[in-house]
């Protein structure tokens, strides 16, 4: 018996939209989503233990534990905006037409 395949459709660029958010919710979801990514990325790149990164962004350590293990329900975008700019990375919003 032959599989059946599942036709592949194309992401409109936002997971979060294609999961079934509305829109509102998945533009703030996909925000959250990319600055925990940088900041991970900047932890990482900086090979910083999680007590240090804790001091560079003024956090607990249990706080960085959350932010590496992508428990993203734990954080608004705007602690995250506060953490990012602590890391030293410039956040801007920008709005399509």
């Amino acid at each position: 018996m032959k599989a059946q395949t599942k036709p592949i459709i194309k992401s409109s660029g936002n997971i979060f939209i294609d999961l079934g958010f509305p829109p509102e919710e998945a533009a703030i979801l996909q925000m959250r989503s990319e600055i925990m990514t940088d900041l991970r990325k900047f932890i990482k790149r900086k090979k910083l233990t999680q007590a240090k990164a804790a001091e560079i962004l003024g956090v607990s350590q249990s706080r960085v534990s959350d932010l590496i293990r992508g428990k993203w329900e734990k954080f608004s975008l705007e602690m995250l905006i506060s953490l990012a700019t602590k890391a030293g990375m410039r956040i801007s919003l920008k709005r399509a037409a």
